[in-house]
């Protein structure tokens, strides 16, 4: 009989990846997203300040048909740089987020979560990553 090698992570929500052979480049979606691929197809999508080659967007799970939406000049965007509040724990930029990412590309990715079972299963895939309130503590700046 096979055990269930699920792993439960106590209502931990927030995670920071810093060092990990799976990501060659933090902002890479593709594999940043694959523990959680089948969970947020029902999801809507904002992203800001991304800068991405168009040959890649198929390989993102967004619904590009339906999932995109213009943004005017006017219009303020959740941003990172700068931001303390990123370092808080349960603390997403746009309240309605189910999930928060935010990544610089040589450096680390944030990965928030309102909901246990998505944090449960990116942990278990990246099993690198750390608690978010832990991380800052022994490093204040990056």
């Amino acid at each position: 009989m096979k055990k269930n090698k699920t792993k439960k992570h106590l209502k931990k929500l927030n995670w920071i990846i810093r060092n990990t052979s799976k990501l060659k480049f933090h902002t890479n979606l593709n594999v940043l997203l694959e523990p959680i691929k089948n969970d947020i197809q029902k999801f809507k999508w904002l992203i800001s300040d991304l800068e991405i080659n168009t040959s890649e967007m198929g390989k993102l799970p967004i619904n590009h048909e339906k999932d995109w939406f213009l943004i005017s000049a006017e219009e303020i965007l959740p941003f990172a740089e700068g931001v303390a509040e990123i370092w808080k724990d349960g603390n997403l930029q746009v309240e309605e987020s189910e999930i928060e990412i935010i990544a610089w590309d040589s450096v680390l990715t944030i990965v928030k979560f309102k909901e246990e079972k998505l944090s449960n299963k990116f942990k278990d895939y990246f099993e690198e990553a750390i608690e978010l309130e832990k991380y800052k503590f022994k490093n204040r700046y990056i």
